[in-house]
């Protein structure tokens, strides 16, 4: 019965072209962004930047699910309706991060171990209580000078299995999130090799196990060059790259790949995810979705800037950000939605004289 229920909710987040809104930053991480846009770095400040995130109107219409944060899951609007329901209601299915962040490796320089397994049980079965129906765990590698190291692939992706397997017992569908970062100057070819190897180990440690395939959700990088290599290849170059990469170490089981944005722009991400879809969908065992957080929310901060004023504005750039992916999942992104978008934002608030 459990594995039933966690396979048709895996299926459900990746239906009907739609994807995930990541929106589980940790405090101090919102506070950064918040910072930069100086909006005030305060609990009643991210409430409202979230409530804004989960009524934006119409949001469930491209956004199948949304991945909150251990502060946002017990949030709730100024009116008292907490965020789970809110988004419940708008058809859109909670889920929770429950890692506790990347730390320094010991005995490896330049590499991070993720932890919050210590407990991971308990906190699963709270989460369930609180209305989550999936989780989320990010495993983070560096690519450098004689990095990733054999070490940090394996105690990443056995942490990532152990996650996994705990999640389902739970009766939560585990987003299993590999990601090989942007940051250096490595090529598009070396990103492509340390990603098909990590993928190969995380799925092999997740057979081990016992992680039920069909019952979860792949959350991978595109492969990419650094952010600092001097060759950025064409949309379609990314396109192939990260789905033959894909297609030599994901299981067909698996029912969906969620990518995540990972610094890219917005409109590269979803540029890139519509070149897959275009090029590819139709002969894949498994869905192309995305579970973006800055590509889908930043706009809509940057308009925001923490004005009630400017709350509709967000809204709509919020909205516009999410159509966009919903259509790249289509093979239907252009260019002309971005103007389109532009030129149909509501009146910003006038700044204070």
């Amino acid at each position: 019965m459990i594995a039933q229920k966690l396979i048709e909710t895996a299926r459900k987040m990746v239906a009907d072209d739609k994807g995930l809104l990541a929106m589980d930053e940790s405090n101090p991480t919102c506070n950064k962004r918040f910072a930069r846009l100086r909006i005030p770095q305060t609990e009643e400040a991210r409430r409202a930047w979230r409530e804004l995130i989960v009524t934006t109107p119409g949001l469930g219409e491209s956004i199948s699910g949304a991945i909150l944060y251990d502060e946002t899951i017990r949030q709730a609007k100024e009116d008292g309706t907490l965020f789970v329901k809110v988004l419940t209601d708008a058809g859109i299915t909670p889920g929770i991060k429950v890692d506790t962040g990347a730390k320094d490796m010991a005995g490896h320089p330049g590499e991070k171990i993720t932890e919050g397994l210590d407990g991971l049980r308990d906190r699963l079965k709270e989460y369930s209580q609180m209305g989550a129906r999936f989780a989320k765990w990010r495993a983070v590698i560096t690519v450098g000078d004689g990095i990733p190291s054999r070490a940090s692939i394996e105690a990443n992706a056995q942490a990532l299995a152990r996650y996994a397997a705990l999640c389902q017992e739970a009766g939560l569908v585990p987003v299993v999130e590999p990601e090989v970062l942007m940051e250096g100057e490595h090529t598009l070819e070396r990103c492509g090799e340390v990603t098909e190897d990590v993928l190969r180990t995380v799925f092999s440690q997740l057979y081990i196990q016992g992680v039920t395939l069909e019952g979860m959700i792949l959350k991978p990088n595109m492969v990419l060059p650094g952010l600092t290599c001097p060759m950025q290849e064409a949309v379609d170059v990314v396109a192939d790259a990260t789905v033959g990469c894909l297609c030599r170490a994901v299981p067909a089981a698996v029912p969906g790949i969620a990518f995540l944005s990972g610094g890219q722009s917005c409109e590269l991400a979803s540029a890139r995810l519509n070149a897959m879809n275009v090029r590819f969908t139709s002969r894949l065992p498994w869905a192309l979705a995305f579970s973006f957080a800055r590509a889908i929310q930043q706009p809509a901060l940057e308009i925001w800037q923490g004005k009630q004023a400017n709350v509709l504005a967000a809204q709509h750039a919020l909205n516009h950000r999410a159509r966009c992916n919903r259509a790249a999942r289509r093979g239907e992104y252009n260019a002309a939605m971005e103007r389109q978008s532009s030129a149909s934002i509501p009146q910003l608030a006038k700044p204070a004289a």
